[in-house]
């Protein structure tokens, strides 16, 4: 993955000011979108399971000009949500947005997908989404959650179920008035920034003011396919 890069135009400062946090952001999308965020001018929230690896995402923005913080929390547990959510105003004093990374894949195919692994696929992928959207609710009336949800090309039939939920949530969180918004896109992550660049892009775009009108938006994001890796001449011998 290629490292973020300091704010180099006039819109880079276009989220001066927001302070937004992002689940899972110590890995795959969740890596890239809170490198466009930083880029953008926002304070970053980097929230994941792996303390070590949120510390190094962090200090990489940091270096790279951003501000972020790390903080360890296990979002399938609303508990742990509303304690991250708290520990956030206690530093920053505002929670402006959310990026929830609600993209966990199955590595079994539907056949053979055992209870306890679609349960856990629902509870990384739908409560959490839910739990996330209620606490906002209550507590940050006006904050906004963008949902970044199971990839495309999942074909698998669990997925299906999982999109379904997200799209229903998303299309009637107005009647709660929350500001919801779903992207799907077409892959997992690549692990290359530039690669995945068109999914960060469309979080940032929704996290702008200039479209803070949106609500209910389910976004589909292709993106250039992952070049294959050829194996070494010597493996091949």
């Amino acid at each position: 993955m290629t490292s973020a890069s300091p704010p180099s135009s006039p819109d880079s400062a276009v989220l001066a000011g927001q302070v937004i946090a992002v689940t899972g952001a110590d890995q795959g999308y969740g890596r890239a979108i809170s490198a466009a965020l930083a880029r953008a001018g926002a304070s970053v929230v980097l929230i994941g399971g792996n303390s070590e690896t949120l510390a190094a995402a962090a200090s990489g923005l940091e270096l790279a000009g951003g501000t972020a913080i790390p903080i360890k929390a296990d979002v399938g547990v609303p508990l742990d949500w509303l304690s991250a959510q708290n520990r956030i105003l206690e530093i920053f004093g505002a929670l402006h947005g959310i990026v929830h990374l609600a993209d966990k894949r199955a590595h079994t195919n539907f056949t053979m997908l055992s209870e306890n692994e679609w349960m856990e696929l629902f509870n990384c992928n739908v409560k959490s989404s839910v739990a996330i959207a209620q606490i906002v609710r209550r507590r940050l009336p006006g904050t906004w959650l963008t949902l970044v949800g199971p990839h495309l090309d999942e074909a698998g039939l669990q997925a299906h179920p999982q999109r379904g939920a997200l799209r229903g949530l998303v299309e009637h969180a107005h009647d709660e008035d929350l500001r919801v918004n779903l992207v799907l896109p077409s892959r997992a992550s690549s692990g290359d920034e530039a690669l995945d660049r068109p999914l960060a892009e469309a979080v940032l775009a929704l996290a702008t003011p200039a479209l803070r009108h949106l609500r209910g938006t389910v976004l589909e994001v292709p993106l250039p396919p992952v070049p294959r890796v050829r194996a070494p001449e010597a493996a091949l011998r």
